[in-house]
């Protein structure tokens, strides 16, 4: 039989014990935002998505209207140096994406913004995963969560008039001067008339890392080489996935997977500040699609596009952003799949 322990020696043990529980807690309690209310959490992050867009269970917060595809990736083999991860060796690697308007509405009209996204996962032989999430956009407006959010905040629907007030969004853009390459552009966007047709860009930065071990910054795009869309967007408000099953019935769609890689000095935490255009890029492969689905049953439906969720070979920088769309994505995955759950319990809440 072991002898007790003296009380001094057992409230020592206790003590020892009780300080990683009492970390533990003080960490969940700052990243659920317990110690300080006004810290800007995930939850309330997708809350203002919510206030904004409106609430539609079972659909993500934001990026609500889309639509599944599969295909694969070849890779050309000439990022094999640059990179350890798998994918990027000679060979194909299965992927299934979704196409998808950035708003939180999934009856939004396709021509009511000039932006389109474009999810990603690749899956390895090994199980290991690459997901990503771009925009047909070359640069995003702000930099920090804080600023997004004060974004979100200034563009809230205003009580007496459900849309949003103007002047708060001319003065959060005067008071925030990154957001100006951003602004530049969106002078010069439309909507197009064809997922098939757009460029996607992975605006944060990551680092490959080479069988060596060296890390080298990049961003990627995707360039599409597919048919010219129409000279004007289709009918109605759903025209993207009929134009999208159209092509498709002709055959594969294709796009040119580029990695544009830093040079010395250039922004590598900052999505709001685009590189210079002279920058190298390498032709990583081709990505191909084969087949679109409706999302609420093909399989994209349950993926969570974390863009953090990387293959060895492949590593996130510092970018305060990637760390805030991980957590917000979460949050948006656990609410809308408890929600579909509850529908199918209760089928008479439909």
């Amino acid at each position: 039989m072991t002898e007790p322990l003296p009380p001094r020696a057992l409230a020592l043990r206790l003590g020892l014990i009780a300080v990683p529980v009492v970390v533990l807690a003080a960490a969940m309690a700052y990243v659920h935002g317990w110690l300080d209310p006004a810290r800007l959490t995930p939850a309330r992050l997708v809350d203002t998505l919510q206030t904004n867009n409106g609430t539609y269970p079972g659909y993500r917060r934001n990026h609500a209207k889309g639509v599944c595809v599969t295909g694969y990736f070849e890779s050309s083999g000439q990022l094999q140096n640059d990179s350890r991860a798998a994918l990027f060796k000679e060979g194909r690697t299965p992927v299934v994406g979704r196409f998808a308007l950035p708003s939180g509405n999934p009856y939004a009209p396709d021509g009511s913004v000039p932006i389109r996204s474009f999810a990603l996962r690749f899956t390895q032989a090994d199980g290991q995963q690459w997901r990503t999430g771009m925009n047909s956009m070359p640069v995003f407006p702000v930099g920090t969560p804080q600023a997004f959010f004060a974004m979100l905040k200034a563009g809230a629907p205003d009580p007496s008039t459900k849309k949003p007030n103007p002047a708060n969004m001319q003065a959060f853009f005067a008071s925030h001067p990154e957001t100006a390459p951003f602004l530049a552009w969106v002078k010069t966007a439309h909507p197009s008339a064809s997922f098939a047709t757009e460029r996607y860009d992975g605006l944060n930065a990551f680092y490959l890392v080479g069988a060596d071990g060296e890390r080298q910054a990049v961003r990627w795009h995707v360039l599409p080489d597919n048919a010219a869309a129409a000279a004007s967007q289709g009918e109605g408000a759903d025209y993207l996935a009929q134009d999208l099953s159209q092509r498709l019935a002709a055959g594969p769609l294709r796009w040119r997977l580029e990695m544009t890689f830093a040079a010395a000095g250039d922004p590598v935490d900052d999505a709001s500040k685009p590189w210079p255009a002279e920058r190298r890029n390498v032709a990583a492969g081709t990505l191909v699609l084969d087949t679109a689905l409706a999302q609420d049953s093909g399989p994209c439906r349950d993926i969570n596009y974390d863009p953090t969720v990387l293959p060895d070979g492949i590593q996130a920088s510092a970018d305060p952003l990637l760390a805030a769309r991980s957590a917000a994505y979460a949050d948006s995955y656990l609410r809308r799949t408890g929600e579909v759950d509850a529908l199918h319990a209760h089928p008479e809440a439909k």
